[in-house]
C-alpha cells in the first residue's frame, strides 16, 4: 500500500491553495482530481472577481475570510506574477427606493472591515459611468479581477516546487479511517489504495457526497448539498460601455447580474439563480431574456439581440432555495471525531477571494 502524509480531494483552486500550505509547512502532498486539468469545475466558472467583503454577515467565516484573503491574493499575485487588476466596483441604487438598502449595504461593509467604500453621488458617479443608471453608488476601489486560470497554475507550481504532486483521472472510490489516518482507494486508469495521515476534502459541488462516504468518521454534521446554476452572457460586437464593474443590490440567492470585465476587457454580465437537481452545466440560451431587463435596470442602453450566451457555473450551495446564504463551513477532527479530517463545505463566492486565507485556516487546525 503507498503512503503519504496529506491527501487533498480536488484541485480547484481552494484546493490547490490548501495543498500548497500543507506543502510550505514540510508535508509530503497528494491531490487527487477527478478531471484531467485543474479547476474545471466551480474555480473555472466564475466572474473572477477579487472581492472586498462587503455583503457577508458580520463575524462570518466569509466576511473575515474575503477581507483576510483579498490582502493576501493581491500580495500574491504582485510576487508571483499573477495578472491582477483593481478596476473597482459600483454598487448601484438604480431608483431612490434602492437607496435605503445601499446605505445598509455601506454599513455591514463596514463592520466587516471594509473601509474604503465611497459614497458617489449621481453627478460624479455619471462622470465616471456615463451610461449606467444611478440615484447614488457604493465605489469600493479595492474591488478587482484576476487571471484565476494563472493564478491556480501557479499555486500548483508551488505546490509542486515543494515536492507535492497533482494526480488527475484519479476520482475517490472511498475513504475509511484506519489506524490513526486513512485508506484511500481511487479509480480512474491507474487505480491507487493509499494510506495518509491528514485528509482534506476540498471537493467543492462533491464535497458534502464524498463526507457522507468517510467510513469511520461522524457524519452527522455533514450538511445537504444544493445546487444553484448562473448563467453568463457576453456583449457581443461592442466595445465595453462600463471602465468599472458594475453591480445591481443583491437578490435573493447571490449578487445580481453584474457586469464583469475580463483580462482582456471584455464585458460578461451574469451569473443569474437557478436552483437544479445536481451539477449540470447546460447553458439555455432563453435565460437571456431575463437578463435584458435586469441589466436595463441600470443599463438602459443595452440593445436588443446584443447578448450572446458565454459559459454557466454551479454554486455548491448548503442552504435551500429560500433560506438566508450559509457561511463558509470548515470542519476539522473535532466534528467528525477522526483526526486529520478537514471537510470544507459550501465554498462558493467569496471563495475564489478567500482561497489563501482558508488554506491558511486549514492549515491550523491541521498543525
Amino acid at each position: 500500500m503507498d503512503r503519504v502524509d496529506s491527501v487533498v480531494v480536488g484541485a480547484g483552486v481552494v484546493g490547490l491553495a490548501v495543498a500548497r500550505a500543507l506543502a510550505r509547512q514540510g508535508r509530503e502532498v497528494l491531490v487527487l482530481e477527478t478531471e484531467g486539468a485543474i479547476g474545471e469545475h466551480t474555480s473555472s466558472r466564475n466572474s473572477e472577481v477579487i472581492h472586498a467583503g462587503i455583503y457577508y454577515d458580520a463575524g462570518s467565516l466569509k466576511a473575515r475570510l474575503c477581507v483576510e484573503g483579498r490582502h493576501k491574493l493581491y500580495a500574491y499575485c504582485a510576487e508571483h506574477g499573477v495578472e491582477a487588476r483593481r478596476l473597482g466596483k459600483f454598487i448601484v441604487a438604480s431608483s431612490e427606493d434602492q437607496l435605503p438598502q445601499l446605505m445598509k449595504i455601506k454599513a455591514h461593509a463596514e463592520v466587516n472591515g471594509v473601509d474604503d467604500l465611497e459614497l458617489w453621488d449621481a453627478d460624479r458617479f455619471h462622470a465616471a459611468e456615463p451610461e449606467v443608471t444611478c440615484e447614488k453608488a457604493l465605489y469600493s476601489p479595492s474591488t478587482g479581477i484576476l487571471d484565476s486560470h494563472g493564478y491556480m497554475l501557479s499555486l500548483q507550481g508551488g505546490l509542486e516546487e515543494r515536492g507535492g504532486v497533482v494526480a488527475f483521472h484519479s476520482p475517490v472510490q472511498s475513504v475509511r479511517v484506519e489506524g490513526g489516518g486513512f485508506v484511500v482507494e481511487t479509480g480512474g486508469d491507474d487505480p491507487l489504495t493509499l494510506r495518509c495521515d491528514t485528509l482534506v476534502n476540498s471537493a467543492g459541488l462533491y464535497a458534502p457526497a464524498l463526507a457522507a462516504e468517510i467510513a469511520g468518521a461522524d457524519r452527522t454534521a455533514v450538511p445537504k448539498a444544493y445546487y444553484a446554476r448562473g448563467a453568463y452572457f457576453s456583449l457581443q460586437g461592442q466595445k465595453s460601455p462600463f471602465t468599472h464593474l458594475v453591480y445591481p443590490i443583491p437578490e435573493p440567492g447571490g449578487l445580481g447580474v453584474h457586469a464583469t470585465i475580463d483580462m482582456a476587457g471584455q464585458v460578461r454580465f451574469g451569473p443569474d439563480v437557478e436552483w437544479i437537481d445536481g451539477v449540470d452545466y447546460t447553458l439555455i440560451p432563453s435565460r437571456a431574456d431575463k437578463f435584458y431587463a435586469a441589466i436595463r435596470a441600470y443599463w438602459p442602453g443595452l440593445q436588443d439581440g446584443a447578448l450572446t450566451p458565454a459559459y454557466c457555473g454551479v454554486r455548491p450551495k448548503i442552504s435551500a432555495p429560500g433560506a438566508p446564504n450559509a457561511d463558509f463551513v470548515i470542519h476539522g477532527p473535532a466534528h467528525s471525531g477522526a483526526a486529520g479530517l478537514v471537510n470544507l463545505f459550501g465554498i462558493e463566492s467569496p471563495g475564489l477571494t478567500s482561497s489563501l486565507a482558508i488554506a491558511d485556516e486549514v492549515a491550523r487546525l491541521l498543525s
